[in-house]
């Protein structure tokens, strides 16, 4: 309750034995006018609400997708190293395949003296 609600309210028995004076009019004015007051700060409370809420989100969302960056350097670091050890592995593949064959072609190339 505020200091000017009592006055208010004796405004308003005021207001109903003298409607139509000017102190009545004026009265219901000022009461229009601290409605309206009430409302946009109703209102602009809630926007700050929201404001706050979208900031959170977007807070949140940049964090998310910080990390998810840092996730892919990660993800791509190993498949970096993934790509190179299969590689190392091909090499040594090939490597073997071909010291046997070498292997065959001299024995049948022994053979055959």
């Amino acid at each position: 309750m505020t200091d000017l609600e009592p006055e208010l309210n004796l405004a308003d028995g005021a207001r109903d034995g003298a409607s139509d004076t000017a102190l009545g009019k004026a009265t219901r004015r000022l009461e229009l006018a601290l409605n309206r007051l009430e409302a946009k700060l109703a209102e602009r409370v809630a926007r700050a609400g929201e404001t706050d809420a979208f900031a959170a989100d977007r807070a949140r969302l940049a964090a998310d997708l910080d990390a998810a960056r840092a996730r892919e350097r990660a993800l791509e670091q190993v498949a970096a190293e993934a790509s190179a050890a299969l590689g190392r592995a091909a090499a040594d593949v090939r490597a073997a395949l071909a010291a046997e064959l070498a292997g065959e072609i001299a024995d049948h190339l022994q053979a055959e003296d």
